[in-house]
């Protein structure tokens, strides 16, 4: 019978034409992500940060009260305790628990992180107070993209002002959802 060739052949025209005009209406993030703009002096990179906003991802999926606490590793490297409030600050916990290496040659500001060994993902800190108050956060696609603070609710002035230094790294504002915390 030549029908299901004639299927056959069909439904891979509509795949061939179908797939790219639905993978360009998904957001694809930054396709330039800048190389990160200062050293990182681990010891200061450690402690408990707060997530302001990120780019959706289906691992934080109705995240609020999002943090992440970065502690030495006996023997070297970073360990990595995400947590999460599911769907509402106050709502159930999720925590999340990996490891990370610095990228040698990097300054520290590149990090290989896995929270399901051997897979590895870039965790690149493209900018940072002086301080470290707060820190942008982002990887080579573009696809990712994390404001983290110090503070669970950061002054008006400091949220606008991080806007701002991640939307002149390129990074597209209507793509970036904004963290709820319980105020402290």
């Amino acid at each position: 019978m030549k029908y299901p060739k004639i299927l056959a052949v069909f439904l891979a025209a509509a795949a061939l034409f179908t797939l790219p005009a639905l993978a360009s209406a998904m957001p694809v993030g930054n396709p330039a992500v800048p190389e990160p703009a200062k050293a990182v002096d681990l010891e200061r990179y450690l402690g408990r940060w707060y997530e302001l906003a990120r780019y959706e991802n289906r691992f934080e999926k109705d995240c609020e009260g999002v943090t992440a606490t970065y502690s030495k590793r006996d023997g070297g490297g970073v360990n990595v305790v995400n947590a999460c409030q599911k769907n509402e600050v106050g709502g159930p916990s999720k925590i999340a628990k990996g490891r990370a290496k610095v990228v040698e040659g990097s300054q520290n500001a590149k990090l290989k992180v896995t929270f399901f060994w051997p897979f590895f993902g870039n965790y690149w800190v493209l900018d940072r107070d002086d301080d470290y108050s707060w820190a942008i956060v982002g990887e080579p696609s573009g696809k990712y993209l994390w404001i983290l603070t110090r503070e669970a609710i950061p002054a008006p002035e400091k949220v606008e002002m991080l806007k701002s230094r991640a939307a002149a790294l390129g990074y597209d504002m209507k793509m970036l959802r904004m963290t709820k915390h319980a105020p402290d």
